[in-house]
């Protein structure tokens, strides 16, 4: 049985892909098991219109004042919640590109009975400013866990981005599988983009400096280097959703800004095509 988790809070006034997020997992799972957070919008409901009875809603209220922390805890919250031998997790303003939904479930029929195997692996494919551009450099992850075999020690960690192992926070052992997995957060119009930043202060406690001042700034995102455009398809999920957005005439990223320390991103990322690695990549997992 595999059981997909995510988390929500208002989805409706930040703009998240929640409804393709959940449908674009839903076809290869058992149930799906949504934290919805207390919120001052639909979410709720927005939720519950997908009518599946394999989606199972989880009322909570979410409490801020551990910070980023509380993502995981509710993560976890969802996760206990899940009855398969394998959880798939997504995040709301991710989704599962259709084929990668089937190299997943090939992956978890091949290594289900190898313990020493506790995650899968999926590749990430971050859209920034608008949903034809890119952003490539090593702050952005290439990679994280997002199976994770359930009714061990595996929980969510930190902020939630991935997962560790028990109480000394092991890496989880993991495998590859090219699976992509669209990430949205920062894409769309630049109103969802300020509403995103404004509600970012809440969670993110110990970057609030930096978020009011990127929040302050008249565009919504600061240009990074290596943004490249986007010439794959987007998953089947998200296309309406995406094709709602496009008409956005604001403009979402504010104009090159080339600082000295940029130049270590470029040399990245030429080190990174010349031999396959990213220097000082910060992982939560382990390649077996």
């Amino acid at each position: 049985m595999l059981s997909g988790f995510t988390i929500v809070r208002n989805a409706v006034k930040l703009d998240y892909p929640v409804l393709p997020a959940i449908r674009s997992i839903l076809g290869i799972c058992d149930e799906v098991v949504v934290n919805v957070g207390k919120s001052e919008d639909g979410t709720r409901d927005l939720i519950a219109s997908l009518g599946d009875p394999r989606i199972r809603i989880l009322d909570t209220e979410w409490d801020f004042s551990s910070g980023s922390g509380a993502l995981s805890i509710e993560t976890n919250r969802a996760m206990a919640a899940c009855r398969g031998a394998w959880g798939l997790y997504i995040q709301a303003d991710e989704v599962l590109h259709e084929a990668g939904a089937e190299i997943l479930a090939a992956g978890l029929r091949a290594w289900h009975g190898d313990h020493g195997v506790e995650g899968l692996l999926v590749d990430y494919v971050h859209f920034y400013g608008d949903f034809d551009t890119i952003a490539t450099n090593r702050h952005w992850y290439r990679r994280e866990v997002r199976c994770v075999r359930l009714g061990g020690n595996v929980r969510s960690y930190e902020d939630a981005q991935g997962f560790r192992v028990g109480p000394e926070l092991r890496r989880v052992r993991a495998r590859a599988t090219g699976a992509r997995m669209f990430h949205y957060g920062w894409a769309g119009p630049s109103q969802a983009v300020q509403r995103k930043l404004a509600a970012s202060k809440e969670i993110f406690t110990e970057a609030v400096d930096r978020l009011e001042a990127r929040a302050a700034r008249r565009h919504a995102l600061d240009w990074t280097p290596l943004l490249r455009p986007f010439r794959g398809t987007h998953p089947e999920a998200a296309r309406d959703w995406i094709a709602a957005r496009r008409d956005a005439r604001e403009r979402a990223v504010g104009p090159r800004s080339f600082r000295l320390g940029h130049l270590r991103l470029y040399l990245s990322d030429w080190i990174e095509r010349l031999t396959g690695a990213r220097v000082f990549e910060y992982r939560n997992y382990v390649d077996v």
